[in-house]
């Protein structure tokens, strides 16, 4: 089953979604120019999720990818409510004050933030009254808890995290009359969800990461060429930092139990998640919750079982690691992406993918052919390829496609190979899964002249 190129570029655009920000008003030039995102999917239905939104309220814009498991409930309920808890964090008290007011008094609400989304982006509206009030309740305890000091931005976003899970978790032990509702709550709960979320402000870049998806900061050196600069640390077990933290969590007599190929209990490939209760909860509260619980809940298999060696949860935890980085002028891009990508890309390869593509200029290297005997007529392929290559930069108007275009069709060349790419888009639901996962990715562009002009000002 053999694509063509337009029935190619059909399956890659289908969820490109691409935001300018608007020129200056004279005044809060962004150090943002716009993104590129796009997702393409292996699970049906996808797994993954992503978000984007300015702060009305406070400065700054927020990005995110989230990359879920067993199923996409949690991911779909973070994607649409963890900018709020974020935003949220980040007001000044009158701010709080003002809103509480106006739900009181019955009044329109200020917006805390305008959203950039994708047609095929929903909002569950079912669930939009509960998750109202579980924020309400929040910004309560926020106005209580004034401490009149300025909100530290790592701080917002820690608490932000650690609050949204925390309330994941109470929706589904306090349950909802309404039994779909109820359904909802425990199906986001017990999911899982990985979450890799940017602050931008002025010069101020904060990535906040729970999991192992990925930011990564495109810079352009002297000479013209890329590198890549990580900006998160996967939780995983190839993070020796984070396997040690997991050990010192819990008694030694577990030490040999806790992580199992690779895996938190020999399950979880995330050393941390939103969700995910069954890594959480005692198991009293695990039985209780799913006995009393709709019967949809006793039909699936993931409730029922209790992770083996399951003595001291929790074993798993929502609160994210952040980096503070001060942009520079050389600092052209971010790269925010779930591991479908960095599992088929190395990081120094997306930032010369992307910077070429933004920049429109090609340093034409040296074919490397890496140890292969290549005949003349190969070469001369190579370089026919090439030469289309260039050209085909031109066929994507998004960094995020033209990232995906290479991640699903590079051949060992390094360039991507049309039939490749034909193979990996036609493989039936079933199969992908096992040849890719979801891939979604969020490409920010910066501003150099504004981030020129801050850093002067500093």
């Amino acid at each position: 089953f053999y694509l063509t190129p337009p029935q190619v570029n059909s399956i890659l655009k289908a969820n490109e979604y691409s935001f300018k920000v608007p020129e200056f008003d004279g005044k809060n030039i962004s150090s943002v120019l716009g993104f590129d995102s796009n997702q393409l999917p292996a699970n049906a239905p996808i797994e993954d999720r992503r978000s984007a939104a300015t702060c009305l309220q406070t400065r700054g814009m927020l990005l995110g990818v989230f990359d879920g498991h067993a199923g996409c409930a949690c991911a779909q309920a973070v994607s649409e409510r963890l900018f709020y808890y974020i935003a949220v964090s980040l007001l000044p008290h009158e701010t709080l004050l003002e809103i509480e007011n106006a739900v009181e008094s019955g009044r329109a609400l200020l917006p805390i933030l305008q959203w950039h989304k994708h047609p095929n982006d929903y909002f569950s509206k079912e669930a939009s009254k509960l998750y109202f009030n579980s924020l309400r309740t929040y910004w309560q305890e926020l106005i209580d808890l004034n401490s009149g000091e300025t909100t530290d931005v790592k701080e917002a976003l820690i608490n932000a995290f650690k609050r949204l899970d925390n309330d994941i978790s109470l929706e589904a032990q306090v349950g909802d009359p309404n039994s779909f509702l109820n359904y909802l709550v425990l199906r986001v709960a017990f999911s899982g969800a990985t979450a890799c979320v940017a602050h931008v402000d002025g010069i101020d870049l904060h990535i906040a990461n729970t999991g192992d998806s990925r930011a990564m900061l495109g810079v352009q050196e002297e000479d013209g060429s890329w590198s890549a600069v990580n900006l998160s640390y996967d939780h995983n077990a190839q993070n020796e930092h984070e396997v040690e933290r997991v050990k010192m969590e819990h008694p030694k007599s577990e030490e040999k139990s806790l992580v199992k190929q690779d895996r938190l209990l020999g399950l979880l490939m995330p050393f941390r998640a939103f969700g995910d209760v069954k890594f959480k909860w005692s198991i009293e509260l695990q039985k209780r919750v799913v006995e009393s619980g709709p019967d949809q809940l006793n039909d699936n298999e993931y409730t029922k079982f209790i992770p083996p060696n399951y003595h001291t949860p929790p074993y798993l935890t929502a609160e994210p690691e952040v980096i503070h980085h001060k942009l520079r002028p050389q600092d052209k891009f971010l790269v925010l992406a779930t591991d479908g990508l960095w599992e088929t890309m190395h990081r120094q390869d997306v930032a010369r993918i992307v910077g070429e593509y933004l920049t429109g200029v090609h340093h034409q290297q040296p074919i490397a052919v890496g140890g292969y005997k290549v005949t003349l007529g190969q070469m001369h392929g190579l370089l026919t390829e090439r030469r289309a290559r260039i050209s085909s930069v031109f066929e994507d108007q998004n960094a995020a496609t033209h990232l995906i275009r290479h991640a699903v069709g590079n051949n060992e060349f390094g360039t991507v190979d049309h039939e490749r790419l034909s193979k990996m888009l036609s493989l039936p639901e079933e199969l992908a899964r096992m040849y890719r996962d979801d891939i979604t990715i969020i490409v920010v562009q910066f501003n150099s002249h504004v981030i020129g002009a801050c850093q002067n000002e500093e």
